[in-house]
């Protein structure tokens, strides 16, 4: 891609530049989502009393962890590219994303002797000794997914490298690949239909690398084919510690931020199972808990796209000094996140037993969920606010605002929170997560307005 297309960043009118950056990627994002509820229902309806599913829940915080990395690193890796393509630095852009990749490579090899050698232990304490079937399908899956997911680190690197150049289509595309080609497996390897095999939770794992694989090949073909404003070159390539730094002062934010909701999801199972209510009762919650964190990601994977487009344009103006323009992303930003959040909103208050029934929640699960929709809903709203300020911090290089936000909201904040109120009742504990919600979009707006004071006020 020539420089003057890349320049479209800082030229084209703000609202179209957004939505034609975002568009594609929030369709990623949702196609995401997609993919993930896909994984879900099908394996609610596999198995004795949904065993499967509960086992893949229950490992899914180190696949959560797994994706911290991923895509935290990534997003450090995006912000300095588009940061020295703002700067007008194409071949030192050019060396972030190839010391990118290395990174990708590195950690891909810490997480796959995570799922050879601590698979079963996690699994085991999550899950709890006595449940020898719930442990054998949460062993095959996370396992297989740990492992063999050098697909995913690779895929996710490239495509925030592209996506640093002002190109959405192709990550858009490899993202479409990737989902449908999981949704068309998942089927097939879980429940053995023509000549394949039964496997269960491990055919929904080989389904998902499988389609990982499949994106990373079509990124890795449209680099060899296709010219962008960075390239990938390992001739002559050495290693720079002041890159690094410089990503992760980012990711690690970014990384820490979705680390901490791997902690999240196993701290909030933890503390329905120390709550005073019924086994019976405790367990239903767990399971609302696991659905809702499914389908909460159809509302917040679409703003997550929306920062994809709208980071590289704000670091690529803060970079060329242009106060203006950055500034009206971000205004433009904020107010399709609202939107988007507002939507979200309207439909888990009004047709949250609709989305019980898609896992085919019994009379008495669909009742209790049905008041847990609505209570944890209410924390979309004001963390529209906090997920594009955390865009904005990271795309200036101010990754440490946003790991501070998370941290409070997440860890210090949610779980006390959610610890005292479930001694009340299970029902009182799910307005933990909009009051953390609201204290750290408080946070954020201080944080911004400190920002917009001092660091800001020196752009032209």
């Amino acid at each position: 891609m020539s420089d003057v297309k890349a320049n479209k960043m800082g030229t084209q009118k703000v609202l179209p530049l957004i939505l034609s950056m975002s568009l594609p990627a929030m369709f990623s994002m949702l196609i995401q989502a997609l993919y993930n509820v896909v994984d879900s229902v099908f394996l609610a309806n596999y198995g004795q009393n949904s065993e499967a599913l509960t086992a893949v829940s229950l490992a899914y915080p180190l696949q959560l962890l797994l994706i911290a990395f991923t895509v935290g690193t990534a997003v450090g890796v995006n912000s300095l590219i588009a940061r020295r393509l703002g700067e007008e630095k194409t071949k030192e852009a050019s060396r972030v994303a190839t010391t990118g990749l290395f990174l990708a490579f590195a950690t891909w090899i810490v997480f796959a002797l995570i799922g050879v050698f601590f698979s079963r232990s996690f699994i085991t304490f999550m899950a709890g000794a006595e449940n020898t079937h719930i442990i054998s399908y949460g062993v095959d899956y996370i396992s297989i997914v740990l492992i063999f997911s050098l697909g995913s680190f690779i895929q996710v690197m490239l495509e925030k490298c592209i996506q640093a150049t002002g190109n959405m289509i192709f990550p858009m595309i490899s993202h479409l690949i990737g989902a449908v080609s999981n949704i068309i497996l998942d089927p097939l390897f879980i429940f053995g239909i023509g000549p394949l095999p039964e496997m269960g939770a491990k055919g929904a794992a080989i389904a998902t690398v499988a389609g990982q694989w499949l994106s990373m090949l079509f990124l890795i073909v449209s680099i060899c084919v296709k010219k962008f404003a960075v390239k990938f070159s390992f001739k002559g390539f050495r290693f720079s510690i002041r890159i690094i730094k410089e990503i992760y002062v980012v990711s690690l934010s970014g990384i820490v931020m979705q680390s901490i909701g791997s902690v999240l999801v196993a701290g909030i199972n933890m503390i329905i199972a120390m709550s005073p209510a019924s086994a019976d009762v405790n367990t239903a919650a767990q399971t609302i808990y696991g659905i809702y964190y499914k389908i909460q990601s159809f509302v917040f994977m679409p703003v997550f796209g929306l920062n994809q487009g709208v980071s590289p344009i704000i670091g690529y103006n803060y970079g060329a000094k242009n106060r203006k323009r950055m500034m009206s992303a971000l205004r433009y930003a904020l107010i399709i996140a609202v939107i988007i959040m507002g939507t979200g909103t309207f439909i888990f208050q009004v047709f949250p037993k609709a989305i019980l029934n898609m896992f085919n929640a019994s009379a008495e699960l669909s009742a209790m969920g049905v008041s847990a929709m609505r209570r944890l809903s209410l924390c979309f709203l004001p963390a529209s606010i906090g997920v594009i300020m955390t865009a904005l911090f990271q795309s200036v290089g101010k990754g440490v605002r946003s790991l501070l936000m998370s941290i409070l909201r997440q860890l210090v904040l949610i779980l006390p929170i959610a610890f005292i109120l479930s001694k009340i009742s299970i029902e009182a504990m799910w307005f933990a997560f909009p009051i953390a919600e609201l204290f750290c979009t408080v946070l954020a707006l201080i944080f911004f307005f400190d920002l917009n004071k001092k660091d800001f006020s020196k752009l032209s």
